[in-house]
């Protein structure tokens, strides 16, 4: 058997039926050139033990895995930067398996660039090879960041030229599969609620409480939406802490797990800027670094609009007006994460995520955002490291010594982790545009992948 004894297959979503997603093929491609596997991934849900042969087998020309009935389309509805669209759902990915990971929680393999599906609405299905690149170092870095985030599980270099008005053409072609908890979105229920189908909410509302937040009680909606509205802030708490840009917070990109998913035009700040935006199409800054929480709410919203033919309008508003309260607690617990010390209660806590935030914005372009949690990191603990470090001179204005203040009077948490390579030197890995780009272009210029490689061994180094 190609897989491991950890495998537990258990496809649930499949067995919504034909009114929730289509069943497809995927491609045949003129070639399946295996670029990068993430056996760390693999082995949560047993399929470490796979060989290369197999392994593309699976994630190139997806046969399916044991147990799994085959690839699904999934439907749902979203809407794009405020528009609403019906005609969406998986245009060039799909559903490929469903199982529980090591720790009992869903899990599932889904695909990007897989091929044509019946909602392509006329695109080619492919994805960059690029784009695939760039998602796979998207996903490492959040997860060294403790984002909530689908992995990169596979990237297949596919062989095809594709041409793209937005990149140099013709470029070299791939197809990604991601690890996540699910893909269940906010346009999926968003689609039942526009064809005025109050049975496939209430089927949907079952499948998704089941799995992803079965303390819920059965058939209650709006505990349904808080438990949503929780895990939403947590994410988008943590893209702030991250200095994380997603840059296309559509309603069909977020998902009811509260779990980031589907890079594309995304982005790390280099530095303290409210509106800097990742995608070049997002002209009016809709999804800017700072509004992200802003449009995480109004997503939420649309959503709970989707649930009202079967939830109580009242207790509907009362969960979404959890959100402000929940992302502040979660944001200034990122912070103090990011920080490396404990809470001293919510006005201290709040206290330290204010004076960081102001020496951030004080320090402008000179204080990149990575480097002063690097530097700063268990707090007085690292005093020593940072003020002879190479940005000794940015910490001698009144806004570090607020926030020195407020830093110095929490305890490190666990400082003995200053001790792992990370902090071995005065820059911490960052993931900026400059850098991968020029990790790209060793890609596409030689096929030198040494970079890239280097780079996840980087962030997985501690």
């Amino acid at each position: 058997m190609p897989v491991a004894p950890a495998y537990r297959p258990e496809p649930r979503f499949f067995d919504l039926g034909a009114d929730y997603g289509d069943a497809v093929r995927a491609a045949e491609f003129p070639q399946t050139i295996l670029r990068f596997r993430n056996d760390r991934a693999a082995s949560e849900v047993g399929l470490e033990t796979l060989s290369d042969a197999e392994w593309i087998d699976h994630f190139g020309r997806f046969t399916p895995l044991p147990g799994q009935p085959g690839p699904i389309a999934m439907r749902y509805h979203g809407h794009q930067f405020r528009t609403y669209n019906p005609d969406l759902g998986d245009g060039r990915g799909f559903l490929a398996a469903q199982m529980r990971d090591a720790s009992n929680r869903p899990m599932d393999l889904g695909t990007k660039g897989s091929g044509q599906t019946p909602w392509s609405r006329g695109g080619d299905g492919r994805l960059t090879l690029k784009g695939g690149v760039r998602e796979v170092l998207a996903a490492e870095m959040l997860q060294r960041l403790g984002v909530p985030t689908s992995r990169a599980l596979s990237l297949i270099e596919t062989g095809e030229a594709l041409e793209r008005g937005d990149e140099p053409s013709p470029t070299r072609s791939a197809v990604l599969v991601r690890l996540s908890h699910g893909h269940i979105r906010f346009g999926t229920f968003q689609r039942a609620a526009w064809l005025g189908r109050k049975d496939q909410l209430e089927t949907l509302l079952e499948h998704a409480r089941s799995l992803y937040h079965p303390k819920v009680p059965e058939g209650d909606a709006a505990r349904f939406l808080s438990a949503v509205v929780e895990a939403s802030a947590r994410l988008a708490a943590r893209w702030v802490a991250a200095g994380f840009v997603h840059g296309v917070l559509n309603t069909d990109n977020l998902n009811v797990t509260g779990e980031s998913f589907d890079y594309g035009p995304w982005r790390f700040l280099p530095h303290y800027e409210p509106g800097f935006t990742a995608a070049y199409f997002d002209q009016f800054g809709l999804y800017a670094f700072a509004r992200q929480p802003e449009a995480v709410f109004w997503a939420l919203t649309q959503l709970g609009g989707a649930l009202k033919p079967i939830g109580d309008a009242e207790a509907l508003t009362a969960a979404l007006n959890g959100f402000g309260p929940a992302y502040i607690r979660h944001l200034r617990a990122a912070f103090l994460e990011r920080l490396g010390v404990r809470s001293l209660g919510e006005a201290a806590d709040q206290r330290l995520l204010d004076a960081t935030l102001a020496l951030l914005r004080e320090g402008g372009e000179a204080l990149r955002w990575e480097p002063l949690f690097h530097d700063w990191f268990a707090g007085f603990a690292s005093s020593a490291r940072a003020l002879s470090g190479p940005r000794a001179t940015l910490y001698q204005t009144k806004a570090f010594a607020d926030f020195r203040f407020a830093l110095f009077e929490h305890e490190p948490d666990r400082p003995e982790r200053l001790e792992a390579p990370r902090f071995a030197g005065p820059e911490p890995e960052e993931m900026l545009i400059d850098e991968v780009e020029a990790i790209w272009a060793a890609i596409d210029r030689d096929d030198d992948w040494r970079p890239f490689e280097a780079k996840i061994a980087r962030l997985r180094a501690d």
